[in-house]
């Protein structure tokens, strides 16, 4: 795909003053998985970081609860941002920048990652000519730079185009769609000091029996048991239980310190998830908090870590998480919307640890166009804008 110059790519102006009022910007606008939110190449973003903060705000809208002057869909799932750029490093093709949003905050939080956004970077880099396709699939290794996270995304691309229809179906996401396989290299200390920051499998924090792990995503997992809950609640039920929703933070407050993560009050971490026996067929079931809205599902590297939990021995998940026994296992992590399947493997000479991740996501592009931020939050300007691609015949 080649840039061409785009006499109309200068910022909207007042017909009456000449005045320069908004920026417009490059940008495609994806679901990954069950998220969806603008996606950006890093290059058409200010260089400097609060700028850039101040710039994503104001596309998605934040801070308003509706977000209903941007692109925010009034809810974290669909508060999210992807910025992409050619890899940095030897080895690696494309670097990934996740950004989360909230609705009613005016915070751009870029230390977690996320793995259903993850979903939507080679879609969106093969769109916009970032990379070019390799054949009937396409794999390329990403860097997420929020956690230093290398992993491989492999995207059905026949005839040089990204396919996104398929029969891959996700709980969370309707219909079917292409499949994208994600193979995580190296998940464990995504953000906190190792795959058990605590030291421990298993530790009593605040009064409940916790296994803080972060194998992608740093997560408290506990037993809904021992808040007084069946952990089958709806959402619905959860969201309004204010009495759960204390003790469930003052929990975090108190595992983030153990955790070596410091003050976890303004952060969007460590997730909070409840666990009880499975009641589809699955391994385990959860109730996942993130960290303050129970999640319609569950996120991707979430489901990765608590289906590593299921496999550590000693970990909170024992006696209640079904598993198989051999080394390559398929944990299905239950959630209020269906399910999620990780392939794990281990290492058949220690069993702690964990040697490999993989799982099957979907994305989809869309809209493509250009994200208009007032001038006053930045006055950027661009001579190019990447030629759309031509619908493919059916």
């Amino acid at each position: 795909m080649v840039a061409k110059p785009n006499p109309n790519r200068q910022n909207a102006k007042n017909p009456m003053t000449g005045n320069a009022m908004q920026t417009a910007i490059p940008c495609l606008f994806m679901r990954g998985g069950t998220s969806r939110g603008p996606f950006f190449n890093a290059a058409d973003l200010p260089s400097d970081i609060p700028t850039r903060d101040k710039v994503l705000l104001a596309v998605m809208g934040s801070p308003d609860k509706r977000q209903i002057d941007g692109l925010g869909g009034a809810h974290p799932l669909t508060s999210k941002v992807g910025i992409v750029s050619k890899g940095s490093r030897p080895g690696v093709d494309l670097d990934f920048l996740f950004a989360q949003l909230q609705p009613d905050k005016d915070t751009v939080d870029t230390t977690p990652n996320c793995g259903n956004m993850l979903a939507a970077v080679v879609p969106f880099a093969l769109e916009t000519g970032l990379v070019k396709p390799q054949g009937d699939t396409t794999t390329l290794r990403v860097l997420t730079l929020n956690t230093d996270m290398q992993c491989d995304i492999t995207v059905q691309t026949p005839d040089g185009h990204v396919e996104y229809e398929g029969a891959a179906r996700i709980d969370g996401a309707p219909g079917t769609s292409a499949p994208i396989k994600i193979n995580f290299l190296d998940t464990a200390g995504s953000v906190a000091p190792g795959l058990l920051p605590t030291g421990n499998v298993r530790d009593v924090i605040d009064g409940i029996t916790v296994t803080c792990i972060d194998n992608g995503m740093p997560l408290v997992i506990f037993k809904s048991a021992d808040v007084g809950r069946t952990g089958y609640e709806s959402v619905d039920q959860l969201n309004a239980d204010t009495e759960l929703k204390a003790r469930i933070e003052r929990l975090r407050i108190a595992c983030g310190h153990a955790m070596q993560l410091g003050d976890v009050t303004a952060k969007n971490y460590p997730k909070m998830t409840l666990i009880s026996a499975p009641r589809a067929g699955g391994a385990i079931s959860t109730r996942s908090f993130i960290p303050h809205v129970c999640h319609d599902a569950i996120g991707v590297l979430a489901a990765v870590t608590v289906a590593t939990a299921c496999v550590l021995d000693g970990s909170i998940t024992q006696g209640i998480a079904v598993v198989p026994g051999e080394n390559a296992k398929t944990i299905s992590v239950e959630h209020p919307t269906g399910e999620f399947s990780v392939e794990i493997e281990v290492d058949p000479a220690n069993p702690q640890n964990v040697t490999s991740a993989a799982l099957l996501r979907t994305a989809r592009l869309l809209m493509r166009g250009e994200a208009m931020v007032p001038a006053s939050v930045w006055a950027g300007h661009f001579s190019a804008v990447p030629e759309p691609r031509r619908a493919r015949q059916a």
